[in-house]
């Protein structure tokens, strides 16, 4: 049976746009005082004045959550201005092209460091407490891309994939504990991150029907939600097609030394 989760002190990260600015949004609207995470102040500020006018209450927190001392007082920051954290939406997530010529690997390293070590800094932070507690629950904003290495979006790929796999441990490791751990693995959302995508998306959805979805499932005790079920499919199926199928399938992607945008799932 869902549950209502008004009253309950929701803390998202990459709240500055796309999936994390349509939580904090949604999330408000039900009644949770919610604490908006992310690199940039101004667009934060900006969500939080809507929230404010639709009657909601929210505190603003600056950090990249690449680094872990910056989410850590971030978490701090809205523990002391909204209370214990309940829900721990780590979301914040960046997108890079993985190249081979030239390698690039500082931005394949920046792509690990936030989509994988800005996860575990981020539910780190704010499990001890929960532990005391005992209650609470975190969230990890995955991808399907998780499911499948892609040529052109390694990178990606593997960091989601590492997320699945952290999160499914976590979540067996804290079965006693009171808290709980769902993993979201979203395909193709309507975010910046696929705004100037010029090919076919499947299952392409806004982030507002994306994240109704996902607080549906938190609501739900949802231990993995994968959606949409169709996109989720091809995802699994693929991983049976012998590799040519697929370099044919992505060849433009393959073949590219330099693409301009990179197709992951949000």
């Amino acid at each position: 049976m869902a549950r209502s989760l008004a009253g309950q002190v929701a803390l998202i990260t990459g709240a500055s746009s796309g999936i994390g600015w349509e939580l904090g949004r949604q999330l408000a609207l039900q009644g949770c005082p919610v604490g908006l995470v992310a690199r940039r102040e101004q667009p934060l500020r900006e969500l939080q004045q809507i929230i404010t006018q639709a009657g909601g209450t929210s505190a603003v927190a600056v950090a990249d959550v690449a680094e872990r001392h910056q989410i850590e007082n971030a978490v701090q920051q809205i523990r002391e201005q909204l209370g214990p954290v309940d829900l721990v939406f780590a979301n914040a997530g960046v997108g890079k092209t993985t190249q081979i010529h030239p390698v690039n690997v500082a931005e394949v390293e920046q792509v690990i460091r936030t989509n994988l070590l800005g996860v575990i800094y981020t539910l780190s932070a704010a499990l001890p407490e929960m532990l005391t507690r005992g209650t609470g629950r975190l969230i990890g904003i995955s991808s399907l891309a998780g499911y499948r290495g892609l040529p052109g979006e390694s990178a990606y790929c593997a960091s989601k994939a590492a997320v699945n796999s952290y999160l499914d441990g976590l979540r067996i490791q804290l079965r006693d504990s009171g808290v709980r751990v769902t993993t979201i693995c979203p395909g193709f959302i309507t975010t910046p991150m696929t705004a100037n995508m010029n090919f076919h998306l499947p299952g392409l959805m806004t982030a507002e029907k994306a994240v109704q979805r996902m607080i549906r499932a938190v609501k739900a005790g949802t231990k993995v939600y994968s959606f949409p079920w169709h996109v989720h499919m091809m995802v699994k199926f693929s991983r049976w097609m012998p590799d040519r199928v697929m370099a044919r399938i992505m060849r433009d992607k393959a073949m590219a030394p330099n693409p301009v945008t990179p197709p992951s799932p949000t």
